[in-house]
């Protein structure tokens, strides 16, 4: 977008909206005066409201323009790639993470995260109003004692953009924790396979 190949970017954001809900407000922008934009500053310069309206805006040459996945999305994936390193470099060191462990750690709190999300999308729309929009709970248990800026909305260094970067890692480091060891079990059993048809065929 920010080099004007439109049909290219459009293509992009088209292919990755199959797996991500692509909110601006939940997004980070390239290219632009901040990172991140609030739900208010978004639907001051964009006219479609609702879910399906507010993911279509991608972005202008003030805001900068919308990374097709969202922070979590780019914390999940990020963090595979990352683990993935840090495997290949420690692999004999690690063994494979437990069901329970990964369930527990890198499943449950994205899964609640993304859930609470979801009903809060639900039951208040774009409203800004639902109960992950200001987290008064969380104002409440820490009797207020954080900035106004920490509890509501979704900017970077919120409560709410914090808990996905934070839980989008813990899923992405994991799940390679816990599935690269059987993927390399099996890569390996697939090769001492294909040396033993290999002798059998040269003697």
């Amino acid at each position: 977008m920010q080099i004007g190949a439109i049909d290219g970017a459009n293509l992009i954001y088209g292919v990755s909206s199959l797996v991500c809900h692509q909110l601006p407000e939940r997004s980070l922008f390239l290219f632009g005066d901040k990172p991140m934009y609030s739900l208010n500053e978004i639907k001051a310069v964009w006219e479609l409201e609702g879910f399906f309206g507010l993911r279509q805006f991608v972005g202008n040459s003030q805001f900068g323009y919308k990374v097709a996945w969202s922070d979590r999305m780019i914390s999940f994936y990020g963090r595979i790639w990352v683990g993935a390193i840090l495997f290949s470099f420690a692999r004999r060191q690690i063994k494979s993470l437990s069901p329970i462990a990964w369930l527990g750690v890198g499943i449950l709190p994205v899964g609640l995260d993304g859930f609470t999300h979801m009903i809060n999308d639900a039951l208040a729309g774009t409203s800004g109003a639902g109960l992950r929009d200001t987290n008064g709970w969380l104002t409440l248990l820490t009797r207020n004692l954080l900035p106004q800026t920490f509890y509501a909305g979704d900017a970077l260094g919120s409560f709410n953009s914090d808990l996905r970067w934070l839980t989008g890692l813990w899923f992405g480091l994991t799940t390679v924790w816990f599935i690269f060891p059987f993927i390399e079990d099996a890569l390996c059993d697939l090769r001492n396979q294909a040396g033993a048809q290999l002798q059998r065929a040269a003697v």
